[in-house]
């Protein structure tokens, strides 16, 4: 077992070789450049490749509005922020404070895991592969659910970018995808399930604001709500469904203000009676270091 954990890259550890900061430097550095050039490309472009029907990411999510079409504006904004503040976290990769350097070094699997699924998924679902890109979906939100639960000590600068950002996107995609993988995505029953299954993004949500206090599950979950909200508005006024969005959007943000606004301030929210001292160590989301 000592020798599977030493060749297992998402094995936990407290510190790394210098070789393996250095291959995880590369690998990072790599896989992210590739899933923002894909991202970004097909954005724009359709592919040019097979013979299904082929269309840029939001030429799909527009052909095939659903429940949880979402609002290409600001779910691009979304991902342009998330891959600005995932430079910020390669960059602790490259600094000077050595616990920095193994703090990220310990997510490093994960990202670039994320990162490869990510460009799967994108070359799957601009050419129309919609079980395969959901099925990509449900491996990468099981990867990052257990990077979250296995590394949620991590400051902002790691924990936002790498851990946070990308599984918060990926839980919203897998009932988007999922619902443009429906044949009958336009019924009166898949209207039906979207008004239920949406409040599963209020309920995902808020059990990261409330267990773990991580306000920025909550933000990342508002805005991807406020993308869903918008596109359902403007797809059909007389529903339920971008109610229930604008709904969800503003107790996420409410409850997000209430434990961001205590940890920027050096202090923590206590949900009961009893006031406990913020613990270092299971509290990483008060450290900005």
């Amino acid at each position: 077992m000592a020798n599977f954990s030493d060749l297992n890259p998402f094995a936990k550890r407290e510190t790394h070789s210098s070789t393996s900061i250095t291959t995880y430097k590369v690998l990072t550095l790599l896989s992210w450049v590739l899933s923002v050039i894909t991202t970004v490309y097909y954005d724009f472009e359709s592919p040019h490749d097979g013979h299904l029907i082929r269309r840029t990411i939001w030429g799909q999510n527009y052909a095939h509005r659903s429940g949880f079409t979402q609002n290409a504006t600001i779910t691009s904004i979304y991902w342009l922020v998330l891959f600005i503040l995932q430079l910020v976290y390669i960059g602790h990769l490259f600094s000077k404070d050595s616990a920095q350097v193994n703090a990220a070094a310990s997510v490093g699997s994960h990202f670039i895991f994320n990162n490869l699924l990510h460009f799967g998924w994108v070359m799957l679902f601009v050419r129309s592969h919609f079980i395969w890109s959901e099925i990509l979906l449900i491996i990468n939100f099981i990867n990052l659910t257990s990077l979250y639960f296995r590394h949620n000590t991590y400051p902002r600068g790691i924990h936002m970018p790498a851990v946070s950002g990308p599984l918060a996107w990926t839980f919203v995609a897998l009932y988007w995808n999922g619902a443009i993988m429906v044949p009958a995505q336009h019924s009166f029953v898949a209207r039906i399930f979207a008004n239920v299954f949406i409040w599963s993004i209020l309920v995902y949500g808020m059990f990261f604001i409330v267990i773990y206090k991580d306000y920025t599950m909550g933000f990342n979950l508002s805005v991807l709500s406020a993308s869903l909200g918008v596109a359902q508005f403007f797809d059909r006024v007389i529903a339920f469904q971008w109610i229930f969005a604008f709904t969800i959007m503003a107790v996420l943000f409410v409850f997000t203000v209430v434990v961001a606004v205590p940890a920027w301030t050096g202090k923590e929210v206590s949900w009961g009676t009893r006031q406990t001292q913020p613990d270092a160590e299971r509290a990483p989301l008060l450290n900005d270091n």
